[in-house]
């Protein structure tokens, strides 16, 4: 297997365990707040392990490192915290395609914060991200998902895109740094912000609920972060942008499958909307093809 298919593989699979969080956070029965500490608690040694396989902690770890990695990685954490809060009140599936805007906050953050380049044809991809929105935001909730708490719910999701396209930005300043070591980073950032907050004296009683609380720190923590990261080692940008949108398919099955979840056709084509643009903003597409001896990309 040569090294593009082995990325393909690996960045399906973390995709396809990023889609299936939402179903983990939920039958979990714990507050966000625990499930967001155990899983940085529990995928900390993880990445550790790997780390330290890897020789990662010899000679990296820098004042500027650790600053820069530790604003991320509240930033992260915040964006868990919020987007796992949304999914019981706006539904797995409308909570994700909501969370799929992030793409627009950070080219929006690139033009207030680095002088980036706002483009009609972005502008044009952020109408239509808009439009989406306005139709999730407009149909009646289902009746697992009443009155102020759907809208709540999607005003968490924003606020998780708006803390991940943060700690993205927060990223530019660590560039050549190995990822899963900010990863590690993060998740230690996340379990010593949140340890004062968990509630230690009402630990979960039942087996089940350690087993998918060490899921969500092994396997959606741990295992996914090497997966993603491995990926992004071997694939070109554009493939990799886009196999990132197995993950809010998979995320919407699983709401549908597993919770019964039924959409309107009026939150489905929100929900399409979204995620079209998305992949728009995301793949580079446009909306006209530029004109003969025009310079490609001014769009």
């Amino acid at each position: 297997m040569n090294s593009t298919a082995r990325g393909t593989v690996e960045m399906t699979a973390a995709m396809m365990i990023s889609g299936t969080i939402g179903w983990f956070v939920v039958v979990s029965g714990q507050p966000v707040m625990d499930v967001v500490f155990w899983r940085c608690a529990i995928g900390a040694p993880v990445l550790l392990a790997v780390c330290a396989a890897l020789g990662l902690l010899r000679g990296t770890l820098t004042p500027r490192l650790l600053l820069f990695a530790a604003l991320g990685g509240v930033a992260i954490v915040l964006n868990w915290l919020l987007l796992f809060a949304a999914y019981s009140r706006a539904s797995i599936a409308i909570a994700t395609a909501v969370y799929n805007t992030q793409p627009f906050i950070l080219v929006a953050l690139g033009a207030l914060f680095f002088a980036e380049r706002l483009t009609l044809n972005k502008l044009l991809w952020l109408g239509l991200a808009f439009i989406g929105m306005l139709l999730i935001v407009q149909a009646k909730p289902s009746a697992g998902y009443l009155g102020s708490e759907h809208l709540l719910g999607i005003l968490l999701a924003l606020g998780a895109a708006f803390f991940y396209a943060l700690a993205a930005v927060v990223a530019k300043k660590l560039k050549g740094t190995p990822p899963h070591l900010i990863a590690l980073i993060q998740v230690c950032v996340g379990t010593l912000m949140l340890a004062p907050f968990a509630n230690f004296n009402a630990l979960p009683a039942d087996a089940s609920t350690w087993a998918v609380l060490l899921t969500l720190g092994v396997v959606h923590t741990g295992l996914m972060y090497i997966l993603l990261y491995g990926a992004i080692q071997k694939l070109p940008t554009h493939l990799t942008g886009a196999l990132s949108f197995i993950y809010p398919v998979v995320a919407i099955l699983v709401d549908y499958l597993v919770f019964d979840h039924r959409l309107q056709a009026i939150q489905l084509a929100g929900i399409a909307a979204i995620l079209f643009a998305a992949a728009g903003m995301t793949l580079g597409w446009t909306w006209w093809k530029p004109a003969a001896g025009a310079p490609v990309g001014r769009v």
